[in-house]
């Protein structure tokens, strides 16, 4: 029986063959190569998300204890809560009325945090109009838990009624309404294929995979360097004033930036809020950061070689909020608001739920909130490195 990982090894290696792109290396011998390629954005598309074999299509939960990377919303309920008032307020600028979507829900566990946050705030769309509360994700399995997570649920008695979608139905189905929308992104936009640059000698190089069996299939793929792909990447870092240093790299995410304007096409009225790890485009190309972004996670490990455990590993790269804000500007969209997750969640009161407690008890809930208000605040750089941008419309 050939494994997953060995059937999308060899779909990877046909799409090479037939790929119209080439490029080159050199040899350990001093020689230079060229080589059949396809672009690293293809490569990654592929790793994540192959119909069959897809790390986001198949496998196992990929979130939690027992998958390969945790969220913020894993650490207690505090973000939820936050993001739960929030989002109160924003429906409330629009009456009271509206729809809510998050996408990239994964597993449900943040929405199921904002719909609890309501319950026990006594929070009730009923006299405006049932809200419908969509989940999307691409993942069939964090779907599926999505769906029985909520099987308990009695949904308020029709106060909302719940959806749960891949893309692809969200997309067909036509999941933006008449009504204000609110779309929730939490850690989506980092998990978008990105294509990878280089400056090497004054010039500017996409970088490619090839494919070149020496062994097991940990060892067949490498980088090439190639033509840009697409003129939209020497657009987009040109518009954000990106300028490279030789040998320097750099991720550019043009899907996160057709996204942001395929949500600006169909929704009319309402807010995006985007919860990611990124930064500036001038910090992205900062001279400390020579490297670019891409990390790879398995078993809640990170490391910097997309080319092992092909579709059995997250691989990712840090948002650029510039182009996002750019992307969003030109769709019609406004910056409402834009800063760290920890001013987020000082800006929501976060600190006001901080409760005395005499320390007798270290597992109670009091002590395990004010834990998890502390992590989401100081804990291990995520305070920072997460940004939250919020659009309206």
């Amino acid at each position: 029986m050939v494994s997953g990982t060995e059937a999308l090894v060899e779909r990877i290696r046909s799409r090479i063959e037939l790929s119209e792109f080439a490029g080159w290396y050199i040899d350990p011998l001093g020689s230079k190569r060229t080589v059949s390629c396809i672009s690293f954005h293809k490569y990654m598309a592929m790793c994540l998300y192959d119909l069959e074999s897809g790390y986001y299509r198949s496998g196992a939960v990929r979130i939690g204890k027992s998958g390969d990377f945790y969220t913020s919303s894993g650490i207690g309920n505090v973000l939820g809560d936050k993001l739960a008032s929030y989002i109160t307020g924003l429906l409330e600028s629009y009456n009271g009325y509206g729809d809510v979507s998050e996408w990239g829900a994964g597993t449900g566990r943040l929405s199921r945090q904002i719909l609890n946050a309501w319950r026990k705030q006594g929070v009730s769309w009923r006299d405006r109009g049932d809200m419908t509360y969509t989940l999307v994700d691409g993942d069939p399995v964090h779907l599926e838990e999505a769906r029985k997570s909520f099987d308990d649920e009695q949904q308020d008695e029709g106060v909302w009624k719940l959806r749960f979608m891949t893309p692809e139905e969200a997309n067909a189905d036509g999941w933006v309404s008449s009504k204000p929308m609110i779309v929730l992104a939490n850690e989506l936009l980092d998990a978008f294929p990105v294509h990878r640059v280089v400056m090497k000698e004054g010039q500017l190089w996409e970088l490619g995979v090839c494919y070149e069996h020496e062994g097991d299939a940990s060892s067949c793929f490498r980088y090439v360097y190639m033509p840009l792909s697409t003129e939209r990447i020497c657009n987009s870092l040109h518009r954000d004033g990106i300028e490279l240093r030789d040998g320097q790299e750099v991720e550019v995410n043009l899907a996160a930036e057709d996204w942001i304007a395929q949500l600006g096409e169909g929704i009319n009225e309402g807010a995006v809020i985007l919860i990611d790890y990124g930064h500036s485009a001038k910090e992205l190309a900062a001279p400390y950061r020579m490297r670019g972004t891409l990390m790879c996670y398995r078993n809640h490990i990170a490391h910097e070689d997309p080319f092992v455990s092909i579709g059995e590993q997250d691989i990712t790269a840090h948002v650029n909020f510039t182009a996002c804000e750019r992307a969003a500007l030109s769709a019609g969209w406004r910056v409402e608001y834009y800063g760290t997750q920890r001013q987020f969640l000082l800006d929501q009161g976060v600190l006001d739920d901080l409760m005395p407690h005499d320390g007798s008890n270290p597992f109670g809930e009091i002590a395990r909130r004010n834990r998890a208000i502390r992590q989401l605040l100081l804990g291990d750089g995520m305070s920072e490195t997460f940004k939250v941008m919020v659009l309206r419309k």
